[in-house]
């Protein structure tokens, strides 16, 4: 949600010429580069059934087998529902490359959760987020809304070295204006 947030301000800020010394139209994505990082979901368990959740009540929807199945529904649909849109944006001006969307779909158990700062999980954590690095770049595929990777645009770590670079030549050619 933040991410869209953002990019609705900038925009905004562009309309209203707050930064019309960058010399920009709004939401024009060649000059943008957004990362989104994401803080991990945990893996899609089936801990209930339509059959069976549509018998619950109130509290069944807040507070079922130790979840809240409600506030699980809203959390990803908003997530998937941010990264599809700002994938959307990008995808349809054929910049794709500048919205990188990083996040591991498949957490488990404390792994999974935002709040255990052990120093058992905080190095799991770690070790996740360098496996990240590893994995292909993906994107979401409009016509499925499903994250797929993509060919030939390499591992995450690559496509952050790539934003690096792109920032780094932008802050050299201000420097030498």
């Amino acid at each position: 949600m933040q991410t869209l947030v953002a990019l609705t301000h900038i925009s905004k800020e562009i309309i209203l010429k707050k930064f019309e010394h960058l010399d920009i139209e709004p939401m024009d994505c060649n000059k943008m580069l957004v990362l989104s990082l994401g803080t991990g979901v945990a893996q899609k368990q089936e801990r209930y059934s339509a059959k069976e959740a549509a018998n619950w009540g109130l509290i069944d929807w807040l507070f079922n087998k130790g979840a809240s199945p409600l506030l699980d529904i809203i959390g990803d649909a908003s997530t998937d529902m941010v990264d599809f849109h700002v994938s959307t944006i990008f995808q349809s001006f054929h910049k794709e490359r500048n919205y990188l969307r990083i996040q591991e779909d498949a957490l488990f158990g404390e792994e999974s959760s935002v709040d255990i700062a052990t120093m058992q999980n905080m190095l799991k954590l770690e070790q996740i987020g360098n496996n990240l690095l590893e994995k292909p770049v993906s994107r979401v595929n409009l016509d499925t809304g499903r994250q797929e990777p993509v060919q030939g645009e390499g591992n995450n770590g690559e496509a952050l070295t790539r934003f690096a670079q792109q920032l780094s030549n932008q802050r050299k050619l201000k420097q030498c204006k």
